[in-house]
């Protein structure tokens, strides 16, 4: 017969969460702006679609890049960071085709259907409003599967990126 050993115990308290692996609340202004936006127009984000815990951090431009400062001579301090609370870096992922996928992946938070609801041909507009509007550093776009189409939405994510 074979002995099996037993796991150590385990010890009576949990140790809490290290303060980097927490995510803060998203309320800066940028946010608010983008996901005003989204909705809005009604595009999807893969951040939103997959619960991402750090959209705060993406939308939220937590750090400003340097091509969008404001010399620090002319302004006070308060206005600069009220300047780079609002204009720091931010970007989002823009996950065009809508919000179903055809795929059951088990790992990912999208929701899934095999007969998802037909393309908007008005996204590739709509896209580009967005990402006109928020003036981000950079934008993704990634997408949904769809494997109901003929081509799998490869034409209309050509007019999404022909309109950017």
């Amino acid at each position: 017969t074979i002995q099996r050993k037993k796991a150590p115990p385990r010890p009576a308290k949990i140790l809490p969460k290290p303060s980097w692996l927490k995510a803060v609340p998203a309320t800066s202004p940028k946010y608010q702006e983008l996901r005003s936006t989204v909705r809005s127009l009604g595009l999807a984000t893969v951040c939103e679609e997959a619960k991402c815990p750090n959209i705060g951090d993406c939308w939220g431009g937590a750090s400003p890049s340097s091509s969008s400062s404001v010399s620090t001579t002319t302004v006070s301090n308060t206005e600069q960071d009220e300047y780079e609370q609002h204009y720091g870096t931010a970007t989002a992922t823009i996950m065009i085709m809508g919000d179903t996928c055809t795929r059951g992946c088990s790992f990912c938070a999208v929701k899934t259907s095999r007969k998802p609801p037909p393309l908007d041909s008005d996204e590739p507009n709509k896209v580009a409003e967005a990402v006109t509007s928020w003036g981000l550093d950079y934008v993704v776009l990634t997408s949904v599967d769809r494997d109901d189409l003929e081509d799998q939405g490869a034409g209309h994510f050509r007019r999404v990126v022909q309109r950017l």
